[in-house]
C-alpha cells in the first residue's frame, strides 16, 4: 500500500478511478429521474439543459400507476421472481448437495451438465417451451412464466451452490453420520446453515435474472394485466414511432429500485458467498 501514502497518489490510484467508476455506474440512474420529472415540453424543447430540471412535475408518474396497468405489471413480476426464485433454490440445494457430498457415479459429469445446461441461450428453448405451455394450459398466466424461469434458473444456481457446499469440510458430515444423523438432517441442520452465504447469492442472482428476463415473458403473455413491468414498459408505453419518454423512464426507474434495494440489503452475505464460490 506504499503507492497510498502521498496525496497525488491517493488522487490517481484511487479517487479519481473510482470517482469515474461510481460516475458511470449512478448516471443511468440519475438519467432516468431526471427525465421522469421533466414536463414533456421541456423534454421536447432543444433549448433546456438535458441534464437539469427547470420545472419538476410527477404528471408522467400519474400517468404510469393511474393511466396504465403498471401496478399490475409490477405485481406480477414481483410475484413470479420470488416463487420462482424459491422453487430453483430448493431443486438446486437438493442437486448441489447430492453431486458434491454424496459422491455417486457420474457426480462430476452431472455438474458439468448442468453449467452447459445453462449456457443455452433462451432464444433456442422458448419456442418448444412455447408448444409445452400451450399444451398445459397455461398460456397468458403468471404460472407460465414461474414453471418456465426454472430452465435457466436452477443451472445456474446449482452451479453456483455446488462451489460453495465444495468448501463445507466433509469432517462435519462424518461426525454427524457417526452420532447417527441422516442425510436429510445433515443437510437441514450442518450443511445449510453454513451454507447461508451462498444461499442468499444465488437467490439474489435468480431473483434478479428472472426479474429482469424478457423473452419468456413477451412470448407466454399476452394480456396487458399479465404482463411483467420489462415487457409491458417497453410495449405499452410505446405506440408506433412515438415514445412516451417520461413514464418509460419512470417505470424503468421504479422497475429498477427493488433489485437494488435487494443487492443494497444483503450485500455482505452476497459478496460472502461470491467469495467462498469463486476461492474454489
Amino acid at each position: 500500500m506504499d503507492y497510498l501514502t502521498s496525496m497525488p497518489r491517493r488522487w490517481v490510484t484511487l479517487y479519481i478511478p473510482l470517482g469515474i467508476f461510481i460516475f458511470v455506474l449512478l448516471f443511468p440512474f440519475y438519467w432516468m429521474g431526471v427525465t421522469s420529472l421533466k414536463p414533456d415540453a421541456e423534454l421536447l424543447s432543444r433549448e433546456g439543459n438535458p441534464f437539469w430540471i427547470i420545472g419538476p412535475t410527477v404528471a408522467h408518474f400519474q400517468k404510469l400507476f393511474f393511466h396504465t396497468e403498471y401496478p399490475s405489471w409490477l405485481w406480477n413480476t414481483i410475484v413470479v421472481s420470488v416463487v420462482s426464485t424459491f422453487i430453483s433454490l430448493a431443486c438446486s440445494v437438493l442437486a448441489a448437495y447430492a453431486i458434491e457430498r454424496l459422491r455417486f457415479s457420474g457426480a462430476k459429469p452431472s455438474g458439468g451438465a448442468i453449467f452447459l445446461a445453462y449456457l443455452v441461450p433462451p432464444s433456442i428453448l422458448f419456442i418448444p417451451l412455447a408448444a409445452i405451455v400451450v399444451n398445459l394450459g397455461l398460456f397468458d398466466s403468471r404460472w407460465a412464466l414461474i414453471l418456465t424461469y426454472p430452465t435457466f434458473l436452477i443451472p445456474f444456481a446449482t452451479w453456483l451452490l455446488m462451489s460453495y457446499f465444495r468448501s463445507i469440510p466433509f469432517e462435519l458430515e462424518e461426525c454427524a453420520l457417526i452420532d447417527g444423523a441422516t442425510r436429510w438432517q445433515i443437510l437441514i441442520k450442518i450443511v445449510l446453515p453454513l451454507a447461508v452465504p451462498g444461499l442468499i447469492s444465488a437467490g439474489i442472482f435468480a431473483f434478479t435474472l428472472s426479474w429482469n428476463e424478457f423473452i419468456y415473458a413477451l412470448t407466454f403473455i399476452s394480456s396487458s394485466e399479465n404482463k411483467t413491468v420489462p415487457v409491458g414498459v417497453v410495449t405499452e408505453l410505446v405506440e408506433g414511432d412515438v415514445y412516451h419518454w417520461g413514464p418509460l423512464m419512470a417505470g424503468a426507474l421504479m422497475g429498477s429500485l427493488p433489485v437494488a434495494f435487494v443487492y443494497s440489503f444483503f450485500v455482505e452475505y452476497y459478496v460472502s458467498g461470491l467469495t467462498g464460490s469463486v476461492k474454489e
